[in-house]
């Protein structure tokens, strides 16, 4: 049985610490790019510490992991959010999350194609949003957000001979430490917002990391190009956070 090796940002907590899991649970070969080392440990599990803001430091990991590792799958999940209003947005927000949502995956995608192309075989994920669609406070992250959609999309097209597929998920509000930033745990708020969405409950990382593990199979080779809204049904109608 071939065992398939799957680089992770922020596969250190979350979502990517769940999806991680599920890779390994599977003898899949796990790389977690975080600015700290996972809490679990396992003989497959490997960490790679590195501040994804940082273009040198990404660079760095890069090199070090195409150096001892030939990565099959990669899946850029780690995010920030850094909400602020249109009146207290500012030119470095974008620069800085289009460097971690964008710029990152860039230089690690560089670094591990050429063994993806060797192989004949690649799976290729970003973690977006919703919000893509666009959300009150969220003008770098919005923006940085639906510009992985269109590179995810481009990247589809020039890989797709390669049989390297290329695929988003979007999350609506999750239960992560992200949302937790910005809606207080347990809150009238979480629970007003979780009564406004269609299916009337909130998102779990197991709900994301489950769309995340279709696209990883290697029989599912037909799909790319392709978001997933992984939101309770929020994308289809107007959510207010």
């Amino acid at each position: 049985m071939k065992q398939y090796t799957a680089l992770i940002t922020g596969g250190n907590k979350g979502i990517g610490a769940d999806l991680a899991q599920k890779l390994l649970a599977k003898n899949y070969r796990v790389i977690s790019v975080a600015r700290r080392a996972p809490e679990a440990t396992h003989e497959n599990l490997f960490s790679v510490e590195a501040d994804l803001l940082d273009p040198e430091a990404v660079k760095a990991a890069a090199a070090e992991i195409a150096s001892d590792h030939k990565v099959t799958h990669l899946i850029h999940n780690a995010g920030l959010i850094w909400p602020n209003l249109i009146e207290e947005a500012s030119a470095d927000d974008i620069t800085g999350l289009a460097q971690l949502h964008l710029g990152s995956a860039l230089t690690l995608l560089q670094a591990t194609l050429p063994s993806m192309k060797a192989e004949n075989f690649g799976r290729v994920m970003f973690n977006a949003s919703r919000a893509a669609l666009g959300a009150p406070t969220r003008t770098a992250y919005s923006a940085s957000k639906a510009g992985m959609i269109g590179m995810a999309r481009t990247w589809a097209l020039e890989l797709a001979a390669f049989g390297i597929t290329v695929n988003v998920v979007a999350p609506g509000p999750i239960l992560t430490d992200n949302f937790w930033g910005i809606v207080e745990k347990g809150s009238e708020q979480e629970t007003a917002l979780a009564g406004r969405i269609p299916v009337k409950r909130l998102g779990t990382v197991q709900d994301v990391s489950n769309a995340f593990l279709f696209f990883c199979d290697p029989e599912n080779s037909f799909v790319t190009g392709q978001t997933l809204y992984v939101c309770g049904g929020a994308s289809v109608g107007t959510l207010t956070i």
